[in-house]
């Protein structure tokens, strides 16, 4: 099947969504059941915020993928994106500084995890909303050797959606 084709991508796109909502259990198993770290406020704080992320994640494949089914060119819920964007520095912030907290008042396990899961948050922030950080294909990887770094499908989708709000009001 063309790579290119809605099938295809419909299908990419289904995956990215479970795939994401499949690693907030599974993370949690594998760090707090299998290795065992301590569910301290800041080891949870810590996986909140990645967990906050992971859903939105979800959530913006899951609009994607119905954009492609409707043949839209608005992606469904782009307000809500909009707002996540901004409040997510905010809750970023302040879950980090809770974070860096509790590793200066108890270091260890209670809470270097958390730093951990924070740190990942923000890396998830960063790959969702302004700068494409995972390369999972052959193309995402010879574009990444030929080009660099490129801005976030949701970020592109959210310049979209802005050029087309601003256009509407001229």
């Amino acid at each position: 099947m063309d790579h290119r084709s809605r099938a295809w991508a419909q299908r990419r796109l289904w995956s990215l969504v479970w795939l994401e909502l499949l690693n907030i259990p599974l993370q949690a198993v594998i760090w707090f059941g299998v290795v065992g770290f301590p569910v301290t406020a800041g080891n949870s704080v810590g996986f909140a915020l990645f967990t906050l992320l992971l859903l939105e994640g979800a959530g913006y494949w899951s609009a994607k993928r119905r954009q492609i089914a409707t043949r839209n060119r608005s992606l469904p819920g782009a307000g809500a994106f909009v707002v996540a964007r901004r409040a997510n520095v905010a809750v970023l912030v302040a879950g980090l500084l809770f974070i860096v907290w509790a590793v200066v008042v108890d270091p260890g396990a209670g809470s270097w995890p958390g730093l951990g899961f924070g740190l990942f948050a923000v890396l998830e922030q960063v790959n969702y909303f302004h700068v494409q950080l995972m390369y999972d294909t052959a193309g995402d990887l010879r574009y990444l050797r030929s080009h660099g770094l490129r801005r976030a499908h949701l970020a592109r989708d959210l310049a979209v959606q802005a050029r087309t709000r601003s256009l509407s009001r001229s």
